[in-house]
């Protein structure tokens, strides 16, 4: 390594980062010993603790996300570690990018077990009418853009049934509907990186087989989903965003449709050039574990948010992390606007206006956070994350005697 990665050293015992330690800008990679992980807080079946050697790594959510850790690492053993600073990442992928993608890998694979951590437990099924049964979504998702008028979108959605099922038990149907429509049984091909979408067209579909991850270079994209033969809108992405990435890593549907929002302007990079695009494009990874560590951190949070028993508590958590994720500086007798309303704030929260009176009670107790007009303020933003602290280390407390029965 380079005079860029400094080499640290760690005696037996001690904290090398800190759960809810703020402004880290370094990760580490063991070079020599064992370094135990600690999670006060697990999610989404994540253990309390795990062992990591050489050639393992961690830090990497704080250090990139530029947000609070979120779990600790202690040295089991004497320790040496490569310490990389987040503003070197790039030089670190150009002479050793199989850690990249060792960190791409690891980080996609916990999005995806954060991803399906709420959801019920799934039939055994074979992988192949496994398949064949999201396959068979693209033509119940046409049918629904059909009855919406949304010609073009309907007629990706047949299209794509058919190339991925050609005899499958709605192909007959899929090229009636393409016929009415006066449209091609085929998708037209694309062999270009440099992507142009006009308004309301598909990029992909919820359950589609994926293998590109795109980057917004201009205009807009809406992420959706649907959620009871309805279009729910998940998310909007800008210029700079990346989206897509894990069909990257593993062979899942995707989980969301990708639509264009006028003219959209896409980069598309597939499994074949992605490792080889991290030596002649190291940035590009790095705004990618960047943008990983920021998701992972945000369903992190959310994840154990929802865990907080009391609601109290539950929403002073959720007020400082809104904070948090916005990186706005906690001192005493700051304020903040959120710039959010009741409901606004109780849909965060997984809750619905029915729940109103649970925040308004919170805010006849809690002098510090109120309402300015229709939306929350908080007036010290010291003396909430006192109390979010305060709460944290009293689970802490009750876990570590748990455990210790």
């Amino acid at each position: 390594m380079s005079s860029l990665f400094n080499i640290a050293q760690f005696p037996t015992g001690s904290y090398i980062i800190l759960e809810g330690e703020k402004k880290a800008t370094n990760f580490y990679i063991i070079k020599e010993g064992k370094v135990r992980l600690k999670r006060d807080r697990p999610v989404a079946n994540e253990k309390f603790s795990e062992t990591l050697g050489p050639g393992d790594f961690f830090g990497v959510i704080g250090a990139m996300s530029r947000y609070p850790q979120i779990e600790s690492a202690v040295a089991m053993t004497n320790v040496s570690l490569i310490s990389v600073s987040n503003n070197h990442f790039g030089e670190l992928i150009q002479k050793n990018a199989p850690i990249a993608m060792k960190i791409i890998r690891y980080f996609i694979i916990k999005l995806r077990q954060f991803g399906h951590s709420t959801k019920a437990p799934q039939r055994i099924i074979t992988a192949e009418a496994a398949q064949e049964e999201d396959i068979e979504r693209l033509f119940e998702m046409g049918e629904y853009y059909f009855g919406e008028g949304h010609t073009e979108s309907a007629a990706y959605c047949y299209q794509s049934y058919l190339k991925y099922l050609p005899k499958g038990p709605l192909s007959s149907k899929s090229r009636e509907r393409l016929m009415s429509l006066d449209k091609p049984f085929e998708l037209p091909m694309v062999d270009s990186s440099n992507r142009i979408y006009n308004n309301g067209e598909i990029v992909f579909l919820e359950s589609e087989p994926g293998s590109e991850l795109f980057i917004v270079q201009g205009g807009r994209v809406k992420i959706v989903k649907m959620v009871g033969g309805q279009e729910v809108l998940l998310n909007i992405m800008k210029v700079g965003d990346i989206f897509g990435e894990m069909a990257l890593i593993d062979d899942q549907p995707r989980s969301a449709s990708a639509i264009a929002i006028d003219q959209v302007d896409l980069l598309a990079i597939s499994k074949k050039n992605f490792e080889s695009m991290s030596k002649t494009q190291p940035q590009l990874m790095s705004r990618i574990i960047t943008l990983l560590s920021e998701r992972i951190w945000n369903a992190y949070k959310l994840l154990a948010n929802a865990m907080i028993s009391d609601m109290n508590d539950r929403i002073a958590d959720m007020l400082l992390t809104l904070v948090e994720k916005n990186r706005v500086k906690i001192k005493p007798r700051e304020t903040y606007n959120y710039n959010l309303t009741i409901e606004d704030f109780l849909k965060m929260l997984g809750l619905g206006i029915r729940d109103y009176p649970v925040m308004k009670k919170y805010l006849a107790m809690t002098k510090y956070v109120k309402l300015n007009g229709d939306v929350l303020v908080c007036t010290d933003l010291g003396l909430l994350e006192k109390t979010v602290l305060l709460h944290r280390d009293s689970q802490k407390a009750g876990k570590s005697g748990e455990h210790s029965k």
